[in-house]
């Protein structure tokens, strides 16, 4: 990307965005130099187009977008950026797909320090480097003070299918063996802490990660062995499945206890009403695997990072069609519903 002369370097410490920072001119190109590109520097970014010029894929083209508002903006375990780049790696990656390039485009409120702004761009770029994708394109608009809360994040992933996989929805048999790649509902229960100052923040820290080596090692080992990926996000652990046994056409019977849950997070549903089965996640993973291959699945996932605390927790079942059910720790069954309401609002 070509230099221009500014007449003083962005005043990182004590500037904060302005009108003109959204306008299209010098102010605009300096905010791009001196942010946006110093932190996402590569070869894709340094043509100066108006987007990127990228070869040609091997495998077949996968594309995601996703929207990115969560409030606060820096949280325990995370922030904004974070979030934005290690969502739409995983949404695209759960398509049995290699993530590649990443596109970013920031709405930034009027009056928002430029100090915040780096470091969502840096966590962003250091979070791109984890996850082995490049940022090659974005763009900028500045809007009021008022008439946002910030920062807004939309991203759009590009990768490439892996070759001999045949990962869907749609794809849970009966006899499948249902894994999740760690405990649940550490990320809603990290965004409502601090954001009502409820303190259970302390012991618990959002999951906010790439989950994209582990779909590698488990596709290029276990093939079409793996019948669905999912990130549970919105709605949580429940509403996920139900999705996956409403588009398989499939039932889906879970063990409450082997669901791992991390104690603080039981502790904070109990007190404040809420069921971690329906709390939001954004560093783990719903896998269904052929029948008789859930151990090597599991030692698969336990061996790459973030992946320490999967389990079984669960079978895919022929009767109950569409519906989720869960063997409870005192032995009965109960229905496991979708979400009918939102418990916890902006927090992705």
């Amino acid at each position: 990307m070509t230099k221009k002369n500014y007449i003083r370097p962005i005043d990182v410490k004590h500037g904060i965005i302005d009108m003109t920072h959204g306008a299209g001119g010098r102010a605009t190109a300096q905010l791009i130099d001196e942010v946006f590109a110093r932190a996402f520097s590569n070869d894709f970014l340094a043509q100066g187009h108006d987007g990127a010029v990228m070869p040609a894929l091997h495998g077949e083209p996968v594309m995601s977008c996703d929207a990115h508002v969560v409030h606060p903006l820096f949280f325990a375990g995370g922030d904004i950026g974070r979030l934005a780049v290690c969502g739409t790696v995983n949404d695209v990656a759960v398509c049995g797909a290699k993530p590649l390039y990443l596109s970013a485009s920031f709405i930034l409120e009027e009056g928002l320090p430029i100090e915040t702004l780096v470091r969502v761009v840096n966590s962003m770029a250091e979070a791109a480097r984890e996850a082995g994708v490049a940022i090659v394109t974005g763009d900028t608009k500045v809007v009021e003070k008022g008439h946002g809360d910030g920062l807004f994040i939309a991203t759009t992933g590009m990768g490439e299918k892996i070759a001999g996989t045949r990962v869907s929805g749609r794809e849970a048999k009966p006899g499948d063996a249902v894994l999740v790649t760690g405990t649940m509902g550490d990320h809603g229960i990290t965004i409502l802490s601090q954001r009502e100052g409820l303190g259970f923040e302390a012991q618990v820290q959002s999951d906010t990660a790439p989950m994209n080596g582990i779909v590698l090692a488990l596709l290029t080992e276990l093939g079409d062995k793996v019948h669905v990926l999912r990130d549970p996000t919105r709605g949580g652990l429940a509403t996920t499945l139900n999705e996956i046994a409403a588009q398989s056409g499939v039932g889906i019977e879970i063990e409450e206890e082997a669901v791992p849950v991390h104690p603080a997070v039981v502790s904070a549903c109990e007190f404040l009403g809420l069921d971690p089965l329906y709390i939001a996640n954004e560093g783990k993973l719903i896998v269904i695997v052929e029948k008789g291959c859930e151990e090597k699945a599991l030692e698969i996932i336990r061996a790459q990072k973030y992946g320490e605390n999967a389990a079984l927790i669960g079978r895919v079942t022929a009767e109950n069609p569409a519906m989720v059910t869960m063997k409870t720790a005192i032995g009965g069954s109960r229905l496991v519903d979708w979400l009918n309401s939102d418990p916890l609002p902006r927090i992705c």
